[in-house]
C-alpha cells in the first residue's frame, strides 16, 4: 500500500512535517518530540494544514487486492 499526500503544496514546511508524522501513524505526543514543539504546537499545526484542505489517497498495487497481472475481461472471457 502506498499513501499520497494531495495538496502539500498549501502547507508551510512544519505543517508538512507534522502531516507526514501523522500519517505515518505517529501521536501527537511523538510528533512533537521529534520536532521539539510541544504537542499544543503540533495540534495548531495539524488544524492550520486541516484548514488548507490536503487530501490522502490510499494507492493499493493490484495484487494485494487479487487483481495483479491480469484484466478481468480477459478473465471473464475464458469462462
Amino acid at each position: 500500500m502506498h499513501l499520497e499526500i494531495r495538496g502539500l503544496e498549501k502547507l508551510s514546511f512544519r505543517e508538512r512535517q507534522a502531516v507526514i508524522l501523522k500519517e505515518s501513524g505517529k501521536s501527537q505526543e511523538q510528533i512533537a518530540k521529534k520536532l521539539h514543539l510541544s504537542p499544543s504546537s503540533v495540534a495548531t499545526l495539524l488544524n492550520r494544514a486541516k484548514g488548507k484542505g490536503y487530501e490522502i489517497v490510499c494507492i493499493i498495487p493490484e495484487a494485494e487486492l487479487g487483481l495483479g497481472g491480469f484484466d478481468l475481461d480477459e478473465e471473464e472471457s475464458d469462462n
